[in-house]
């Protein structure tokens, strides 16, 4: 089996349109949230979002090519751009067939499918854009990442809900873990902050109303989380096998040990009480690398901000990890970002490298005051410099969908 290691970062969040910007925001503990400004939004219970803020498409991507690119798909060749000068690397063409892409999204192009929508009742059926197919569905991010870098090897996307940018992930290093593949482009991206999407979130009650005061409302753990707050962006990473990183001189940040997926078979929106859906996923991540509960530092939270997902996360975390929970560092990187959906465990994954790249935990900002439920350490006071030697990274999605990386520091 080969070892699998991160050699390339990138991110577009609410918080920056790099991630050298995104990350220094999140270790400051600013919030990215605000009101929300994509549409009119008088007539919603939710009037807040974690939007991208000033993103300019065209530094990355033609004129023309734009307007056939929804804006998750935008964010994803953006990111793959800055991921290949961050890891200093272009797909040779004697290994394109050993590059792979896979990128979760979990929704696609609902804004097109609104616009277009509207356009067939206003204007009939001929007015249809002959791109409308191309534009909206959710693996052209996949596709058109692989069309700028000419990565010919798998070119997948994953579609679970919130979990899908760490499914993307994990499979990704699944691909190379085998040696079906020596390099692999993947993470999420998502961009659904739409009237029908902020619709469609608000009658599921899942989103915070906090209105009169957005950087405050996403506040995972706390006992007046009023739910979440929608955001959007990309986060990549490049996964190399150990030999052909080495081989190549690459810097590495992290390396990947281990990766646990599960179902819940319970409900389509909630997970059950006891959160052993979420456990099994961390056991699995910790049963693949060998490592035992006792060795993990830090645990990057799915931390969504509503009452059910946070009291469910911490019951998971107690039950893999007993008397050791209380020792863990767990961080909510959705106070700052809010939740991302397809995107999330994409950035949160980045976040997780660069957490132990550089030694330093965020914080989990706007845990004022603690849920009784929820009296694990989640950092609520500032970002803490300590050694990381593993963090955990975990993704919880609608359909019961679970998902956990193990993040290693790398040892040559």
């Amino acid at each position: 089996m080969n070892r699998v290691v991160v050699t390339g970062l990138a991110a577009i969040t609410p918080l920056g349109n790099d991630l050298a910007s995104s990350w220094k925001a999140l270790l400051a503990g600013k919030s990215g949230i605000g009101p929300l400004t994509r549409f009119d939004a008088t007539a919603y219970e939710t009037r807040i979002a974690g939007e991208v803020k000033g993103f300019d498409p065209s530094r990355y991507i033609p004129v023309k090519q734009i307007k056939r690119m929804e804006t998750f798909v935008q964010y994803s060749v953006a990111c793959s751009k800055m991921l290949q000068e961050d890891a200093a690397w272009q797909i040779p063409p004697e290994e394109a067939a050993e590059t792979g892409v896979i990128i979760g999204v979990g929704l696609g192009g609902l804004y097109t499918i609104e616009e277009m929508h509207k356009k067939l009742l206003e204007k009939g059926p001929a007015r249809t854009s002959p791109f409308f197919i191309p534009i909206i569905i959710a693996n052209m991010a996949a596709g058109q990442v692989s069309i700028e870098t000419g990565a010919r090897g798998p070119n997948v996307c994953t579609t679970t809900a919130c979990a899908s940018g760490t499914h993307g992930i994990g499979y990704a290093y699944t691909e190379i873990k085998l040696g079906r593949c020596q390099t692999m482009i993947c993470g999420g991206a998502e961009s659904t902050i739409t009237p029908l999407g902020v619709a469609g979130f608000n009658a599921l009650k899942a989103l915070s109303v906090r209105n009169d005061d957005p950087e405050r409302a996403s506040r995972p753990f706390d006992r007046e989380r009023d739910g979440f707050v929608m955001g959007e962006g990309c986060g990549l990473l490049l996964l190399e096998s150990l030999e052909h990183a080495q081989a190549r001189g690459a810097k590495i940040y992290a390396e990947v040990v281990g990766f646990g997926a599960s179902g819940d078979a319970y409900h389509m929106t909630a997970p059950p009480e006891d959160g052993s859906g979420m456990a099994l996923a961390m056991s699995r991540a910790l049963r693949e690398a060998g490592v035992p509960p006792s060795e993990i530092d830090h645990i990057n939270a799915h931390a969504t901000s509503t009452a059910l997902n946070d009291a469910c996360e911490t019951r998971a975390i107690k039950t893999v990890f007993g008397a050791h929970a209380s020792k863990l560092s767990i961080t909510g990187n959705k106070s700052m970002t809010g939740h991302l959906l397809g995107a999330a465990g994409g950035v949160e994954s980045v976040f997780s490298v660069l957490t132990i790249h550089e030694g330093k935990i965020p914080r989990t900002l706007n845990l004022e005051n603690p849920d009784p439920e929820c009296d694990l350490d989640y950092v609520p006071e500032g970002t803490r410099t300590q050694p990381v030697n593993y963090t955990l990274c975990n993704s919880f999605g609608f359909g019961g969908t679970n998902a956990c990386l193990l993040f290693k520091k790398f040892e040559g």
